[in-house]
């Protein structure tokens, strides 16, 4: 549902470092924010992304992902 709802790509900020968020993804059984930078592609945990403000659309599907998320 996330893919299908949320609005990529979208620049957010990890660990004081600007990223792009381009594809969120199932990686096994966590969901994943797929962030490219150079010739690399980073998976951040989408229960450890922090969103940007404003936040991009289709956010309150990830904010309901984390609420339930174990």
């Amino acid at each position: 549902m996330l893919d299908e709802h949320v609005v990529v790509p979208f620049r957010t900020v990890v660990l004081g470092v600007e990223v792009v968020v381009d594809e969120v993804d199932l990686r096994g059984t966590q969901i994943v924010a797929v962030c490219p930078r150079g010739p690399h592609r980073q998976a951040i945990g989408i229960v450890d992304l922090p969103l940007p403000s404003p936040a991009p659309e289709g956010a309150e599907w990830i904010e309901a992902f984390c609420h339930w998320a174990p």
